[in-house]
C-alpha cells in the first residue's frame, strides 16, 4: 500500500511539473512568434471598406540577426486611392503616428500616394495606389487581353500597401554626409608643375 501511494504521488507531482511548465512554455512562444508591430496595424481605426481583404508577411530577425524584421501588410480598399490615404492618414495620426518628411520617401518616383510616418522606434512606409487588374486566366494560361482599367468599370477600388521597420535598421535616419566645401578644408596636395623636379635652387658660387 505504501509503495502504491508513493507511486501515485511520485505521478501527480510530475504531472503537475510537467503542466506548470508547460503552460508559460505555451504563452512564451506565442509572444515570440507574434509580433506586436501588427497589433499596432490592428489599432488603426480606418472604416471597414478600406481594409476588406488583408496579407501579412514578416521577414528578417526579431534579434537583427544578419537581418532586422520588416514588417509588410497588404490590403484591399472598396475606394480610390486618394479617399484610402486620407482614411488612413488619419487613422496614423489618431494612433500617434507623425508624418515623416525625409528623402527617398519614395526611394523611385511611383504613383499614387506615398508617405512615410515615425512613431516611437518604428518608421512606416504607407503606399495607396490604383489596383493591378489582370485577368483570369484561361485553361491556365494567361488571357491575352490587356488588363481592364479602372476607369472601365471593370476594376475598381484601391490597394494599400505598408511597411514597417526598426528605426534603428532604417537607413534613412542616419545623418548624411554632408558636401559643404567649407567642410572639406584646403587641399593638402599642392598642384604639381610640368616639372616631376620643380625648379632646381642654385646655390651661392
Amino acid at each position: 500500500m505504501r509503495a502504491r501511494r508513493r507511486l501515485r504521488m511520485g505521478i501527480l507531482a510530475l504531472v503537475s511539473l510537467v503542466l506548470l511548465g508547460a503552460v508559460p512554455l505555451y504563452f512564451g512562444l506565442r509572444t515570440l512568434s507574434h509580433d506586436p508591430a501588427f497589433d499596432t496595424l490592428d489599432q488603426l481605426q480606418v472604416p471597414s471598406w478600406a481594409a476588406v481583404k488583408t496579407v501579412d508577411n514578416v521577414s528578417g530577425s526579431r534579434w537583427c540577426l544578419q537581418d532586422c524584421r520588416l514588417r509588410e501588410r497588404t490590403v484591399e480598399s472598396q475606394k480610390a486611392y486618394k479617399e484610402t490615404a486620407q482614411a488612413y492618414a488619419a487613422a496614423l495620426a489618431k494612433e500617434g503616428w507623425r508624418r515623416w518628411k525625409v528623402d527617398r520617401c519614395p526611394e523611385e518616383p511611383v504613383k499614387g500616394s506615398y508617405t512615410c510616418w515615425r512613431r516611437d522606434e518604428l518608421t512606416l512606409d504607407l503606399w495607396v495606389r490604383d489596383p493591378t487588374c489582370v485577368p483570369p486566366p484561361v485553361n491556365g494560361e494567361p488571357a491575352p487581353s490587356p488588363a481592364p482599367s479602372p476607369a472601365a468599370g471593370k476594376c475598381t477600388g484601391s490597394l494599400v500597401s505598408v511597411k514597417v521597420r526598426n528605426a534603428i535598421d532604417d537607413e534613412r535616419t542616419a545623418p548624411q554626409p554632408s558636401t559643404d566645401p567649407s567642410l572639406t578644408g584646403e587641399d593638402p596636395y599642392p598642384t604639381l608643375t610640368d616639372d616631376p623636379l620643380g625648379e632646381l635652387t642654385r646655390s651661392p658660387s
